[in-house]
């Protein structure tokens, strides 16, 4: 009889670690509600301003919900994890920090933007542009092997802070089993996000979270893999895209130039300062490789849906 847990707000962990004791621990099949808070661990609120960047303890950032041991998981088995429900809190945030990001020198200032999301269906970026909310959990993985102190930002083979918007509700998320119990993790939420993540942050919130569980005995992967339940945009796809492209020898310079384009595009087309362009590419504007075999020249599109600019119904 799968049973329903759950997870206590107050314990979460801030970096992976080694031999780690678990907070929960549920059997396969069984079903965990999580209520995780939001990436800067509740430095910033709704009336938050960009000078409040200055003073981020980078050492509370990424506070997840965990452990979690799955009993009987070993290494080599599979983890799957099914997502259930969703809900964002009330509000986000968005930021541009100094020296992240995929345009750093071309946006070297902080800045920082709240946003309501109350409405429960949109996020009204602009007077003229409103984002679907889209939620998922930036960060989800089990607990990497030999890990000892490792920070969350990089993601891995065993997951972690993947930043992959697909996996949504309906959508579940296969992770290869790295050490006994599993022990996974789970925060980083977002309202929404394109692929790519291109500022170095997502609409940031807090979220409340329903996943169940269930352990796949002798079956290897070599890193995490989804199956989603639909369409990869249904929210936007009953308009058309326009995109930008970078071409060249470097899949990360073609990325920079792609986003720099279309940052341009916003803000000739749509009224935008730059800044704002900036995060807007990373709330909605999907990263894409279209070509990668020719000649060592490749090509990597950015493509903003024409369903969030409101001037177009």
């Amino acid at each position: 009889m799968a049973n329903t847990h759950k997870f206590p707000e107050d314990r979460v962990h801030y970096t992976w670690d080694k031999d780690p004791q678990p907070v929960l621990t549920i059997d396969s099949g069984d079903q965990v509600d999580f209520s995780t808070r939001e990436v800067a661990d509740n430095q910033f609120n709704k009336d938050s301003k960009t000078e409040d960047i200055a003073t981020l303890d980078w050492a509370k950032v990424y506070p997840l919900a965990g452990p979690v041991e799955i009993r009987g998981a070993e290494p080599g088995d599979t983890l799957e994890v099914e997502i259930l429900d969703l809900t964002p809190g009330s509000w986000g945030w968005m930021a541009i920090l100094p020296g992240l990001g995929l345009l750093p020198e071309e946006f070297p200032d902080a800045y920082l933007r709240t946003f309501d999301l109350s409405d429960g269906e949109f996020i009204q970026f602009s007077d003229n542009i409103k984002v679907p909310i889209s939620p998922f959990l930036g960060t989800m993985g089990v607990g990497p092997a030999n890990a000892d102190g490792q920070t969350i930002m990089p993601p891995g083979t065993f997951g972690g802070n993947m930043d992959t918007r697909q996996l949504t509700i309906g959508t579940k998320l296969y992770l290869p089993v790295q050490v006994a119990g599993a022990m996974f993790s789970c925060g980083d939420a977002h309202a929404a996000q394109g692929d790519g993540e291109v500022c170095v942050t997502a609409l940031e919130c807090p979220m409340q979270a329903s996943l169940k569980f269930r352990l796949i005995k002798g079956q290897t992967i070599p890193a995490p893999q989804f199956q989603t339940a639909g369409a990869l945009t249904p929210k936007v796809d009953h308009k058309g895209f326009y995109g930008t492209t970078g071409v060249g020898p470097d899949l990360m310079e073609a990325a920079r130039d792609s986003v720099r384009a279309m940052v341009d595009h916003i803000s000739k087309n749509y009224g935008l300062e730059p800044k704002d362009a900036y995060l807007l590419c990373s709330l909605c504007v999907d990263l894409k490789i279209s070509e990668i075999v020719d000649a060592g020249q490749y090509i990597v599109s950015a493509v903003l849906p024409l369903a969030v600019i409101q001037e177009n119904e």
